[in-house]
């Protein structure tokens, strides 16, 4: 199965082209300008590199959110109009999820974390910087033992760094738990480890495209996927125009 995988959810972005779960080349990386406003110009990379066509994409796999309202639009909309026009199916992912699951990659890859165990925990609480010192969060319980499944223990929710430790606090309940991130520095690790002792901080890639297209196939096994019509974002939070438009 051919995989475009999308993620527009923040400044730095990605895209890949996957076979089944076998990366055959991705892009991301920092600059000044959203990347929301380089999708297009690196989707065309990707198809130089490779030399594909859209048309033979068998799956479009986006992150839905959470993440920037304007850069979850645009991503959302391109793949829309490409599932659209190929009539291919699309996977929509939750940030967070991919964050979740490439906690097994970082572990895998010798990825340092705050503790040497390698045992996998009961739960995973995956995080990222929401900034205006907030952050979206969310917990998951981790049953990689089978089939690399997780399921969503919470809402998906943007909170201060304390709400955020409470509500993992309160749902994992002494249990064994991790907590990964692209952007671990927004909680401090002492902080975490004071709260859940034992518990790793697991730094993770914001590159989440290959995530999300690993994702995707597994979705698209259990036929778990949508059409454009369908798809639609997981903003988590109001954009700035409504939120003053409804505050002022």
């Amino acid at each position: 199965m051919l995989i475009l995988a999308v993620d527009t959810s923040t400044r730095m972005g990605s895209a890949a082209l996957l076979r089944d779960t076998a990366v055959l080349a991705e892009i991301s990386g920092y600059e000044e300008t959203p990347y929301s406003t380089r999708l297009f110009r690196d989707v065309e990379e990707l198809q130089n590199r490779v030399n594909f066509h859209l048309h033979e994409v068998d799956l479009f796999a986006v992150a839905a959110g959470p993440g920037s309202f304007t850069g979850l639009r645009v991503g959302l909309t391109a793949v829309k109009a490409w599932a659209e026009v190929h009539q291919k199916p699309v996977a929509a992912i939750s940030g967070l999820e991919a964050i979740a699951a490439e906690s097994q990659t970082a572990l895998t890859d010798g990825t340092p974390s705050t503790t040497t165990s390698t045992t996998n925990p009961r739960y995973l609480a995956p995080f990222l910087d929401a900034r205006r010192g907030q952050i979206f969060g969310a917990v998951y319980r981790n049953a990689f033992q089978a089939e690399r499944n997780l399921s969503l223990e919470t809402d998906e929710s943007i909170l201060s760094p304390d709400e955020f430790l409470e509500m993992v606090k309160g749902r994992v309940a002494g249990s064994s738990v991790d907590f990964v991130s692209p952007t671990p520095e927004v909680i401090a690790a002492v902080r975490i480890t004071e709260a859940f002792p034992g518990a790793r901080v697991i730094p993770v890639s914001a590159a989440l495209a290959p995530a999300i297209g690993r994702l995707g196939f597994e979705r698209a096994k259990r036929g778990d996927v949508l059409d454009a019509i369908r798809l639609d974002a997981n903003y988590v939070r109001r954009s700035d125009a409504e939120a003053a438009w409804k505050d002022g």
